[in-house]
């Protein structure tokens, strides 16, 4: 082997076992979950090819609607919070003050800390004899059903979705706020901008990315829920399955011996079309709102140049 073909294939020889890794766990289910997809398979048996049939039976499936609609509103509701509220709560940890550092790692703490562990401390506390019930009752409003209905089951499962990832993405924000200019601010206090103002028009341009990125994947994160909703509202989804998310559908769908695969497949390859238009949803519309940006400073420049030239 020549020096020049020596060198052309290191770089893939230090790529083989990561690519190995993918190829095995990654890109081989994928494939395969395509295929059966477009089968009637079932756990014990390799099925045959159905074509559309899965699809099909999925648009009259009452329970893929509710499960489809549980998903996008968790996405409606969630998104929203785990993109501003981390920014807030960035902006209080980011000042180099007497004891922040605790601060940051107690609201970090929640992200370390196991989904089911965590789950299970929410579930003794919303239960109609836990902490939240103890309390109502000893300021006389009543014991609330918490997990047994169906819509504040849900709410519940939304506000420890947003609380356990509150940590985790003020630490992406963290790092976006260590890169803006203080003089930025300096010179908007100059001009006499107050808190808000000095938010909205120098905070938030400054980590626009950030704030994107932090919406595409908590977009994709609360659409593939499943641990949440299935420790509060239980396998069942909830009363009558009024809770189940689409994830969770897969799961019941395509486990055990009679397991469904191939009607799973087909629901899990929805959940991937929707997530990854979500994600390109988000993308192109920080894409659009810099292209209205860039036109409005171009038209801003030219203006400047005929009041020049005038």
């Amino acid at each position: 082997m020549s020096v020049r073909t020596h060198r052309a294939a290191s770089p893939w020889l230090f790529l083989l076992p990561g690519l190995a890794v993918v190829a095995a766990f990654i890109l081989y289910p994928f494939l395969s979950t395509v295929q059966h997809a477009f089968t009637d398979a079932r756990t014990l048996t390799p099925g045959v090819w159905v074509g559309l049939r899965n699809f099909q039976e999925m648009l009259n499936d009452p329970q893929f609607w509710t499960a489809l609609r549980n998903s996008l509103l968790y996405v409606v509701v969630v998104v929203p919070c785990t993109v501003l509220l981390p920014l807030l709560l960035a902006l209080l940890v980011e000042k180099p003050l007497k004891g922040v550092v605790f601060f940051r790692a107690a609201f970090y703490t929640p992200v370390v800390a196991s989904v089911v562990v965590v789950a299970l401390i929410w579930v003794w506390m919303l239960d109609d004899r836990g902490l939240l019930n103890s309390m109502l009752e000893t300021l006389g409003a009543g014991p609330v059903s918490f997990l047994g209905d169906a819509w504040l089951v849900l709410l519940c499962a939304m506000a420890l979705t947003v609380w356990k990832g509150l940590g985790y993405y003020m630490i992406i924000y963290l790092a976006a706020l260590a890169q803006v200019p203080k003089e930025l601010h300096e010179a908007a206090a100059v001009d006499g901008a107050g808190p808000v103002r000095r938010f909205r028009t120098v905070t938030v341009p400054a980590v626009r990315s950030t704030m994107v990125l932090v919406g595409a994947l908590s977009s994709v994160a609360a659409f593939k829920v499943f641990s949440e909703v299935y420790l509060l509202a239980g396998p069942t989804g909830g009363p009558a399955g009024e809770d189940s998310t689409l994830v969770m559908l897969v799961q019941r769908s395509g486990t055990g011996l009679s397991g469904r695969v191939g009607y799973a497949s087909a629901l899990s390859l929805v959940i991937f079309c929707i997530a990854l238009a979500l994600m390109l949803l988000v993308l192109r519309a920080d894409r659009g709102d810099r292209g209205d940006r860039g036109d409005r400073g171009d038209r801003g420049d030219r203006s400047d140049r005929k009041e020049k030239s005038a």
